[in-house]
């Protein structure tokens, strides 16, 4: 039964950490809000995102984009927009130096994305036209540069450029798989011309004033990005950017999360392939050691088919046991892994689908009939003469 157990065991594990990550993962979109839309430079392809998700670099999109989108004649329903460009860097002060993130950010990030500055201020409109060198660091980049000194109006240096904090974070951790306290935010202008040396944008994200608006503003942004980058094709084909709603990208995360679920199971299944193997060959073993006790019943008037039922019975029950064994220790196991998943301040659902506890048990039972037909026929067929004469 240790392939079954086995076998069983290590679908119910995969399907229940599938849909814990899965939980997890539209948790962490969700928490970002439900009235948001991207937009990635690069047409999406047919079946999957554009191609600067795989980080191929797309120079479509541009800061002026972003300030088109935030005009109310532009796009009615925008409440505001935040433009992106990332990179990373290291950080100097005085003898320390730390590895992180920077965002090249536009002032309307704290209206988007949300969060709290916990000591000092974001930067200004003016300071983000005006390629200021100001910084605002998050709460692990204040621990691991200053320790427990007061970084406001410190002078730190980010690769080669000198810039002054004025502001720190408000410890917010990860959202959506990013960290959102190992960052430096800077005035994106500044990112693009003195750190970076880009003029195009890395996306951008826009917040609608409500969920039921998202089509409707969605056609506008496309709308007003077609006009600026001269697309006359209103069908889309032409575009050179792409749009989605936070719900479109949770359909398309659940989508992916359930086929690879699914794979994985499937791929765990092939051990009740080997389980089941074993389980015929021990039927066959049983059978030659039970031919006497197989001739003597059909001596005193057993049918064929009493012989075959019971040698198939036998097969099922030892199957149904080890799925039974098997379902539970997956759990256990499932269960453990949620701890973890909790003490490593993950919001980790213990979900245990029935749907896997009824495929478990069911292809079990199945995998001991199948495999117990062929030594239950061989047990049918004997002659009960040969079978009593049997040493």
């Amino acid at each position: 039964m240790l392939g079954i157990i086995i076998g069983v065991a290590a679908v119910i594990v995969i399907m229940s950490v599938g849909a814990g990550a899965q939980s997890l993962i539209l948790s962490q979109i969700k928490s970002l809000g439900s009235n948001l839309i991207g937009v990635l430079p690069g047409k999406s392809e047919e079946k999957g995102p554009p191609a600067s998700v795989y980080g191929v670099v797309i120079t479509t999109l541009t800061y002026d984009d972003a300030m088109a989108l935030k005009k109310k004649s532009n796009v009615p329903n925008i409440v505001d927009v935040v433009a992106y460009t990332k990179g990373v860097g290291t950080l100097s002060w005085n003898n320390n130096t730390y590895d992180t993130n920077l965002s090249g950010a536009t002032v309307g990030y704290m209206a988007v994305e949300g969060g709290e500055v916990e000591a000092g201020r974001f930067f200004t409109a003016e300071e983000e036209k005006n390629l200021s060198r100001v910084a605002v660091i998050g709460s692990t980049v204040k621990k691991e540069l200053f320790g427990e000194q007061n970084p406001l109006a410190q002078r730190i240096k980010i690769n080669k450029e000198m810039f002054e904090v004025i502001g720190v974070m408000k410890e917010r951790g990860t959202v959506a798989f990013q960290n959102y306290d190992d960052q430096v935010f800077i005035p994106i202008m500044t990112m693009q011309k003195i750190v970076s040396g880009v003029n195009h944008l890395g996306f951008l994200r826009a917040k609608i004033d409500q969920e039921s608006n998202i089509p409707r503003a969605i056609e506008d942004v496309k709308a007003t990005l077609r006009e600026r980058h001269d697309i006359t094709d209103a069908t889309g084909a032409s575009d050179d950017f792409t749009v989605e709603s936070a719900a479109a990208a949770l359909d398309m995360l659940k989508i992916i999360t359930d086929g690879l679920k699914y794979f994985l199971a499937a791929v765990a299944a092939l051990s009740l392939l080997v389980g089941g193997i074993g389980i015929m060959n021990i039927m066959l073993v049983s059978v030659t050691e039970r031919t006497r006790e197989i001739g003597l019943r059909k001596a005193v008037g057993a049918r064929s088919a009493k012989i075959r039922s019971q040698f198939l019975l036998e097969s099922i029950f030892l199957t149904g046991v080890g799925g039974s064994i098997g379902i539970i220790f997956g759990s256990l196991v499932s269960y453990l892994i949620a701890v973890v998943a909790h003490f490593l301040n993950y919001t980790w659902e213990f979900i245990v689908p029935l749907s896997s506890i009824m495929l478990g048990l069911s292809v079990s039972i199945l995998v001991g009939l199948f495999f117990g037909i062929y030594p239950a026929s061989q047990a049918a067929k004997l002659d009960p003469i040969e079978a009593l004469r049997h040493e």
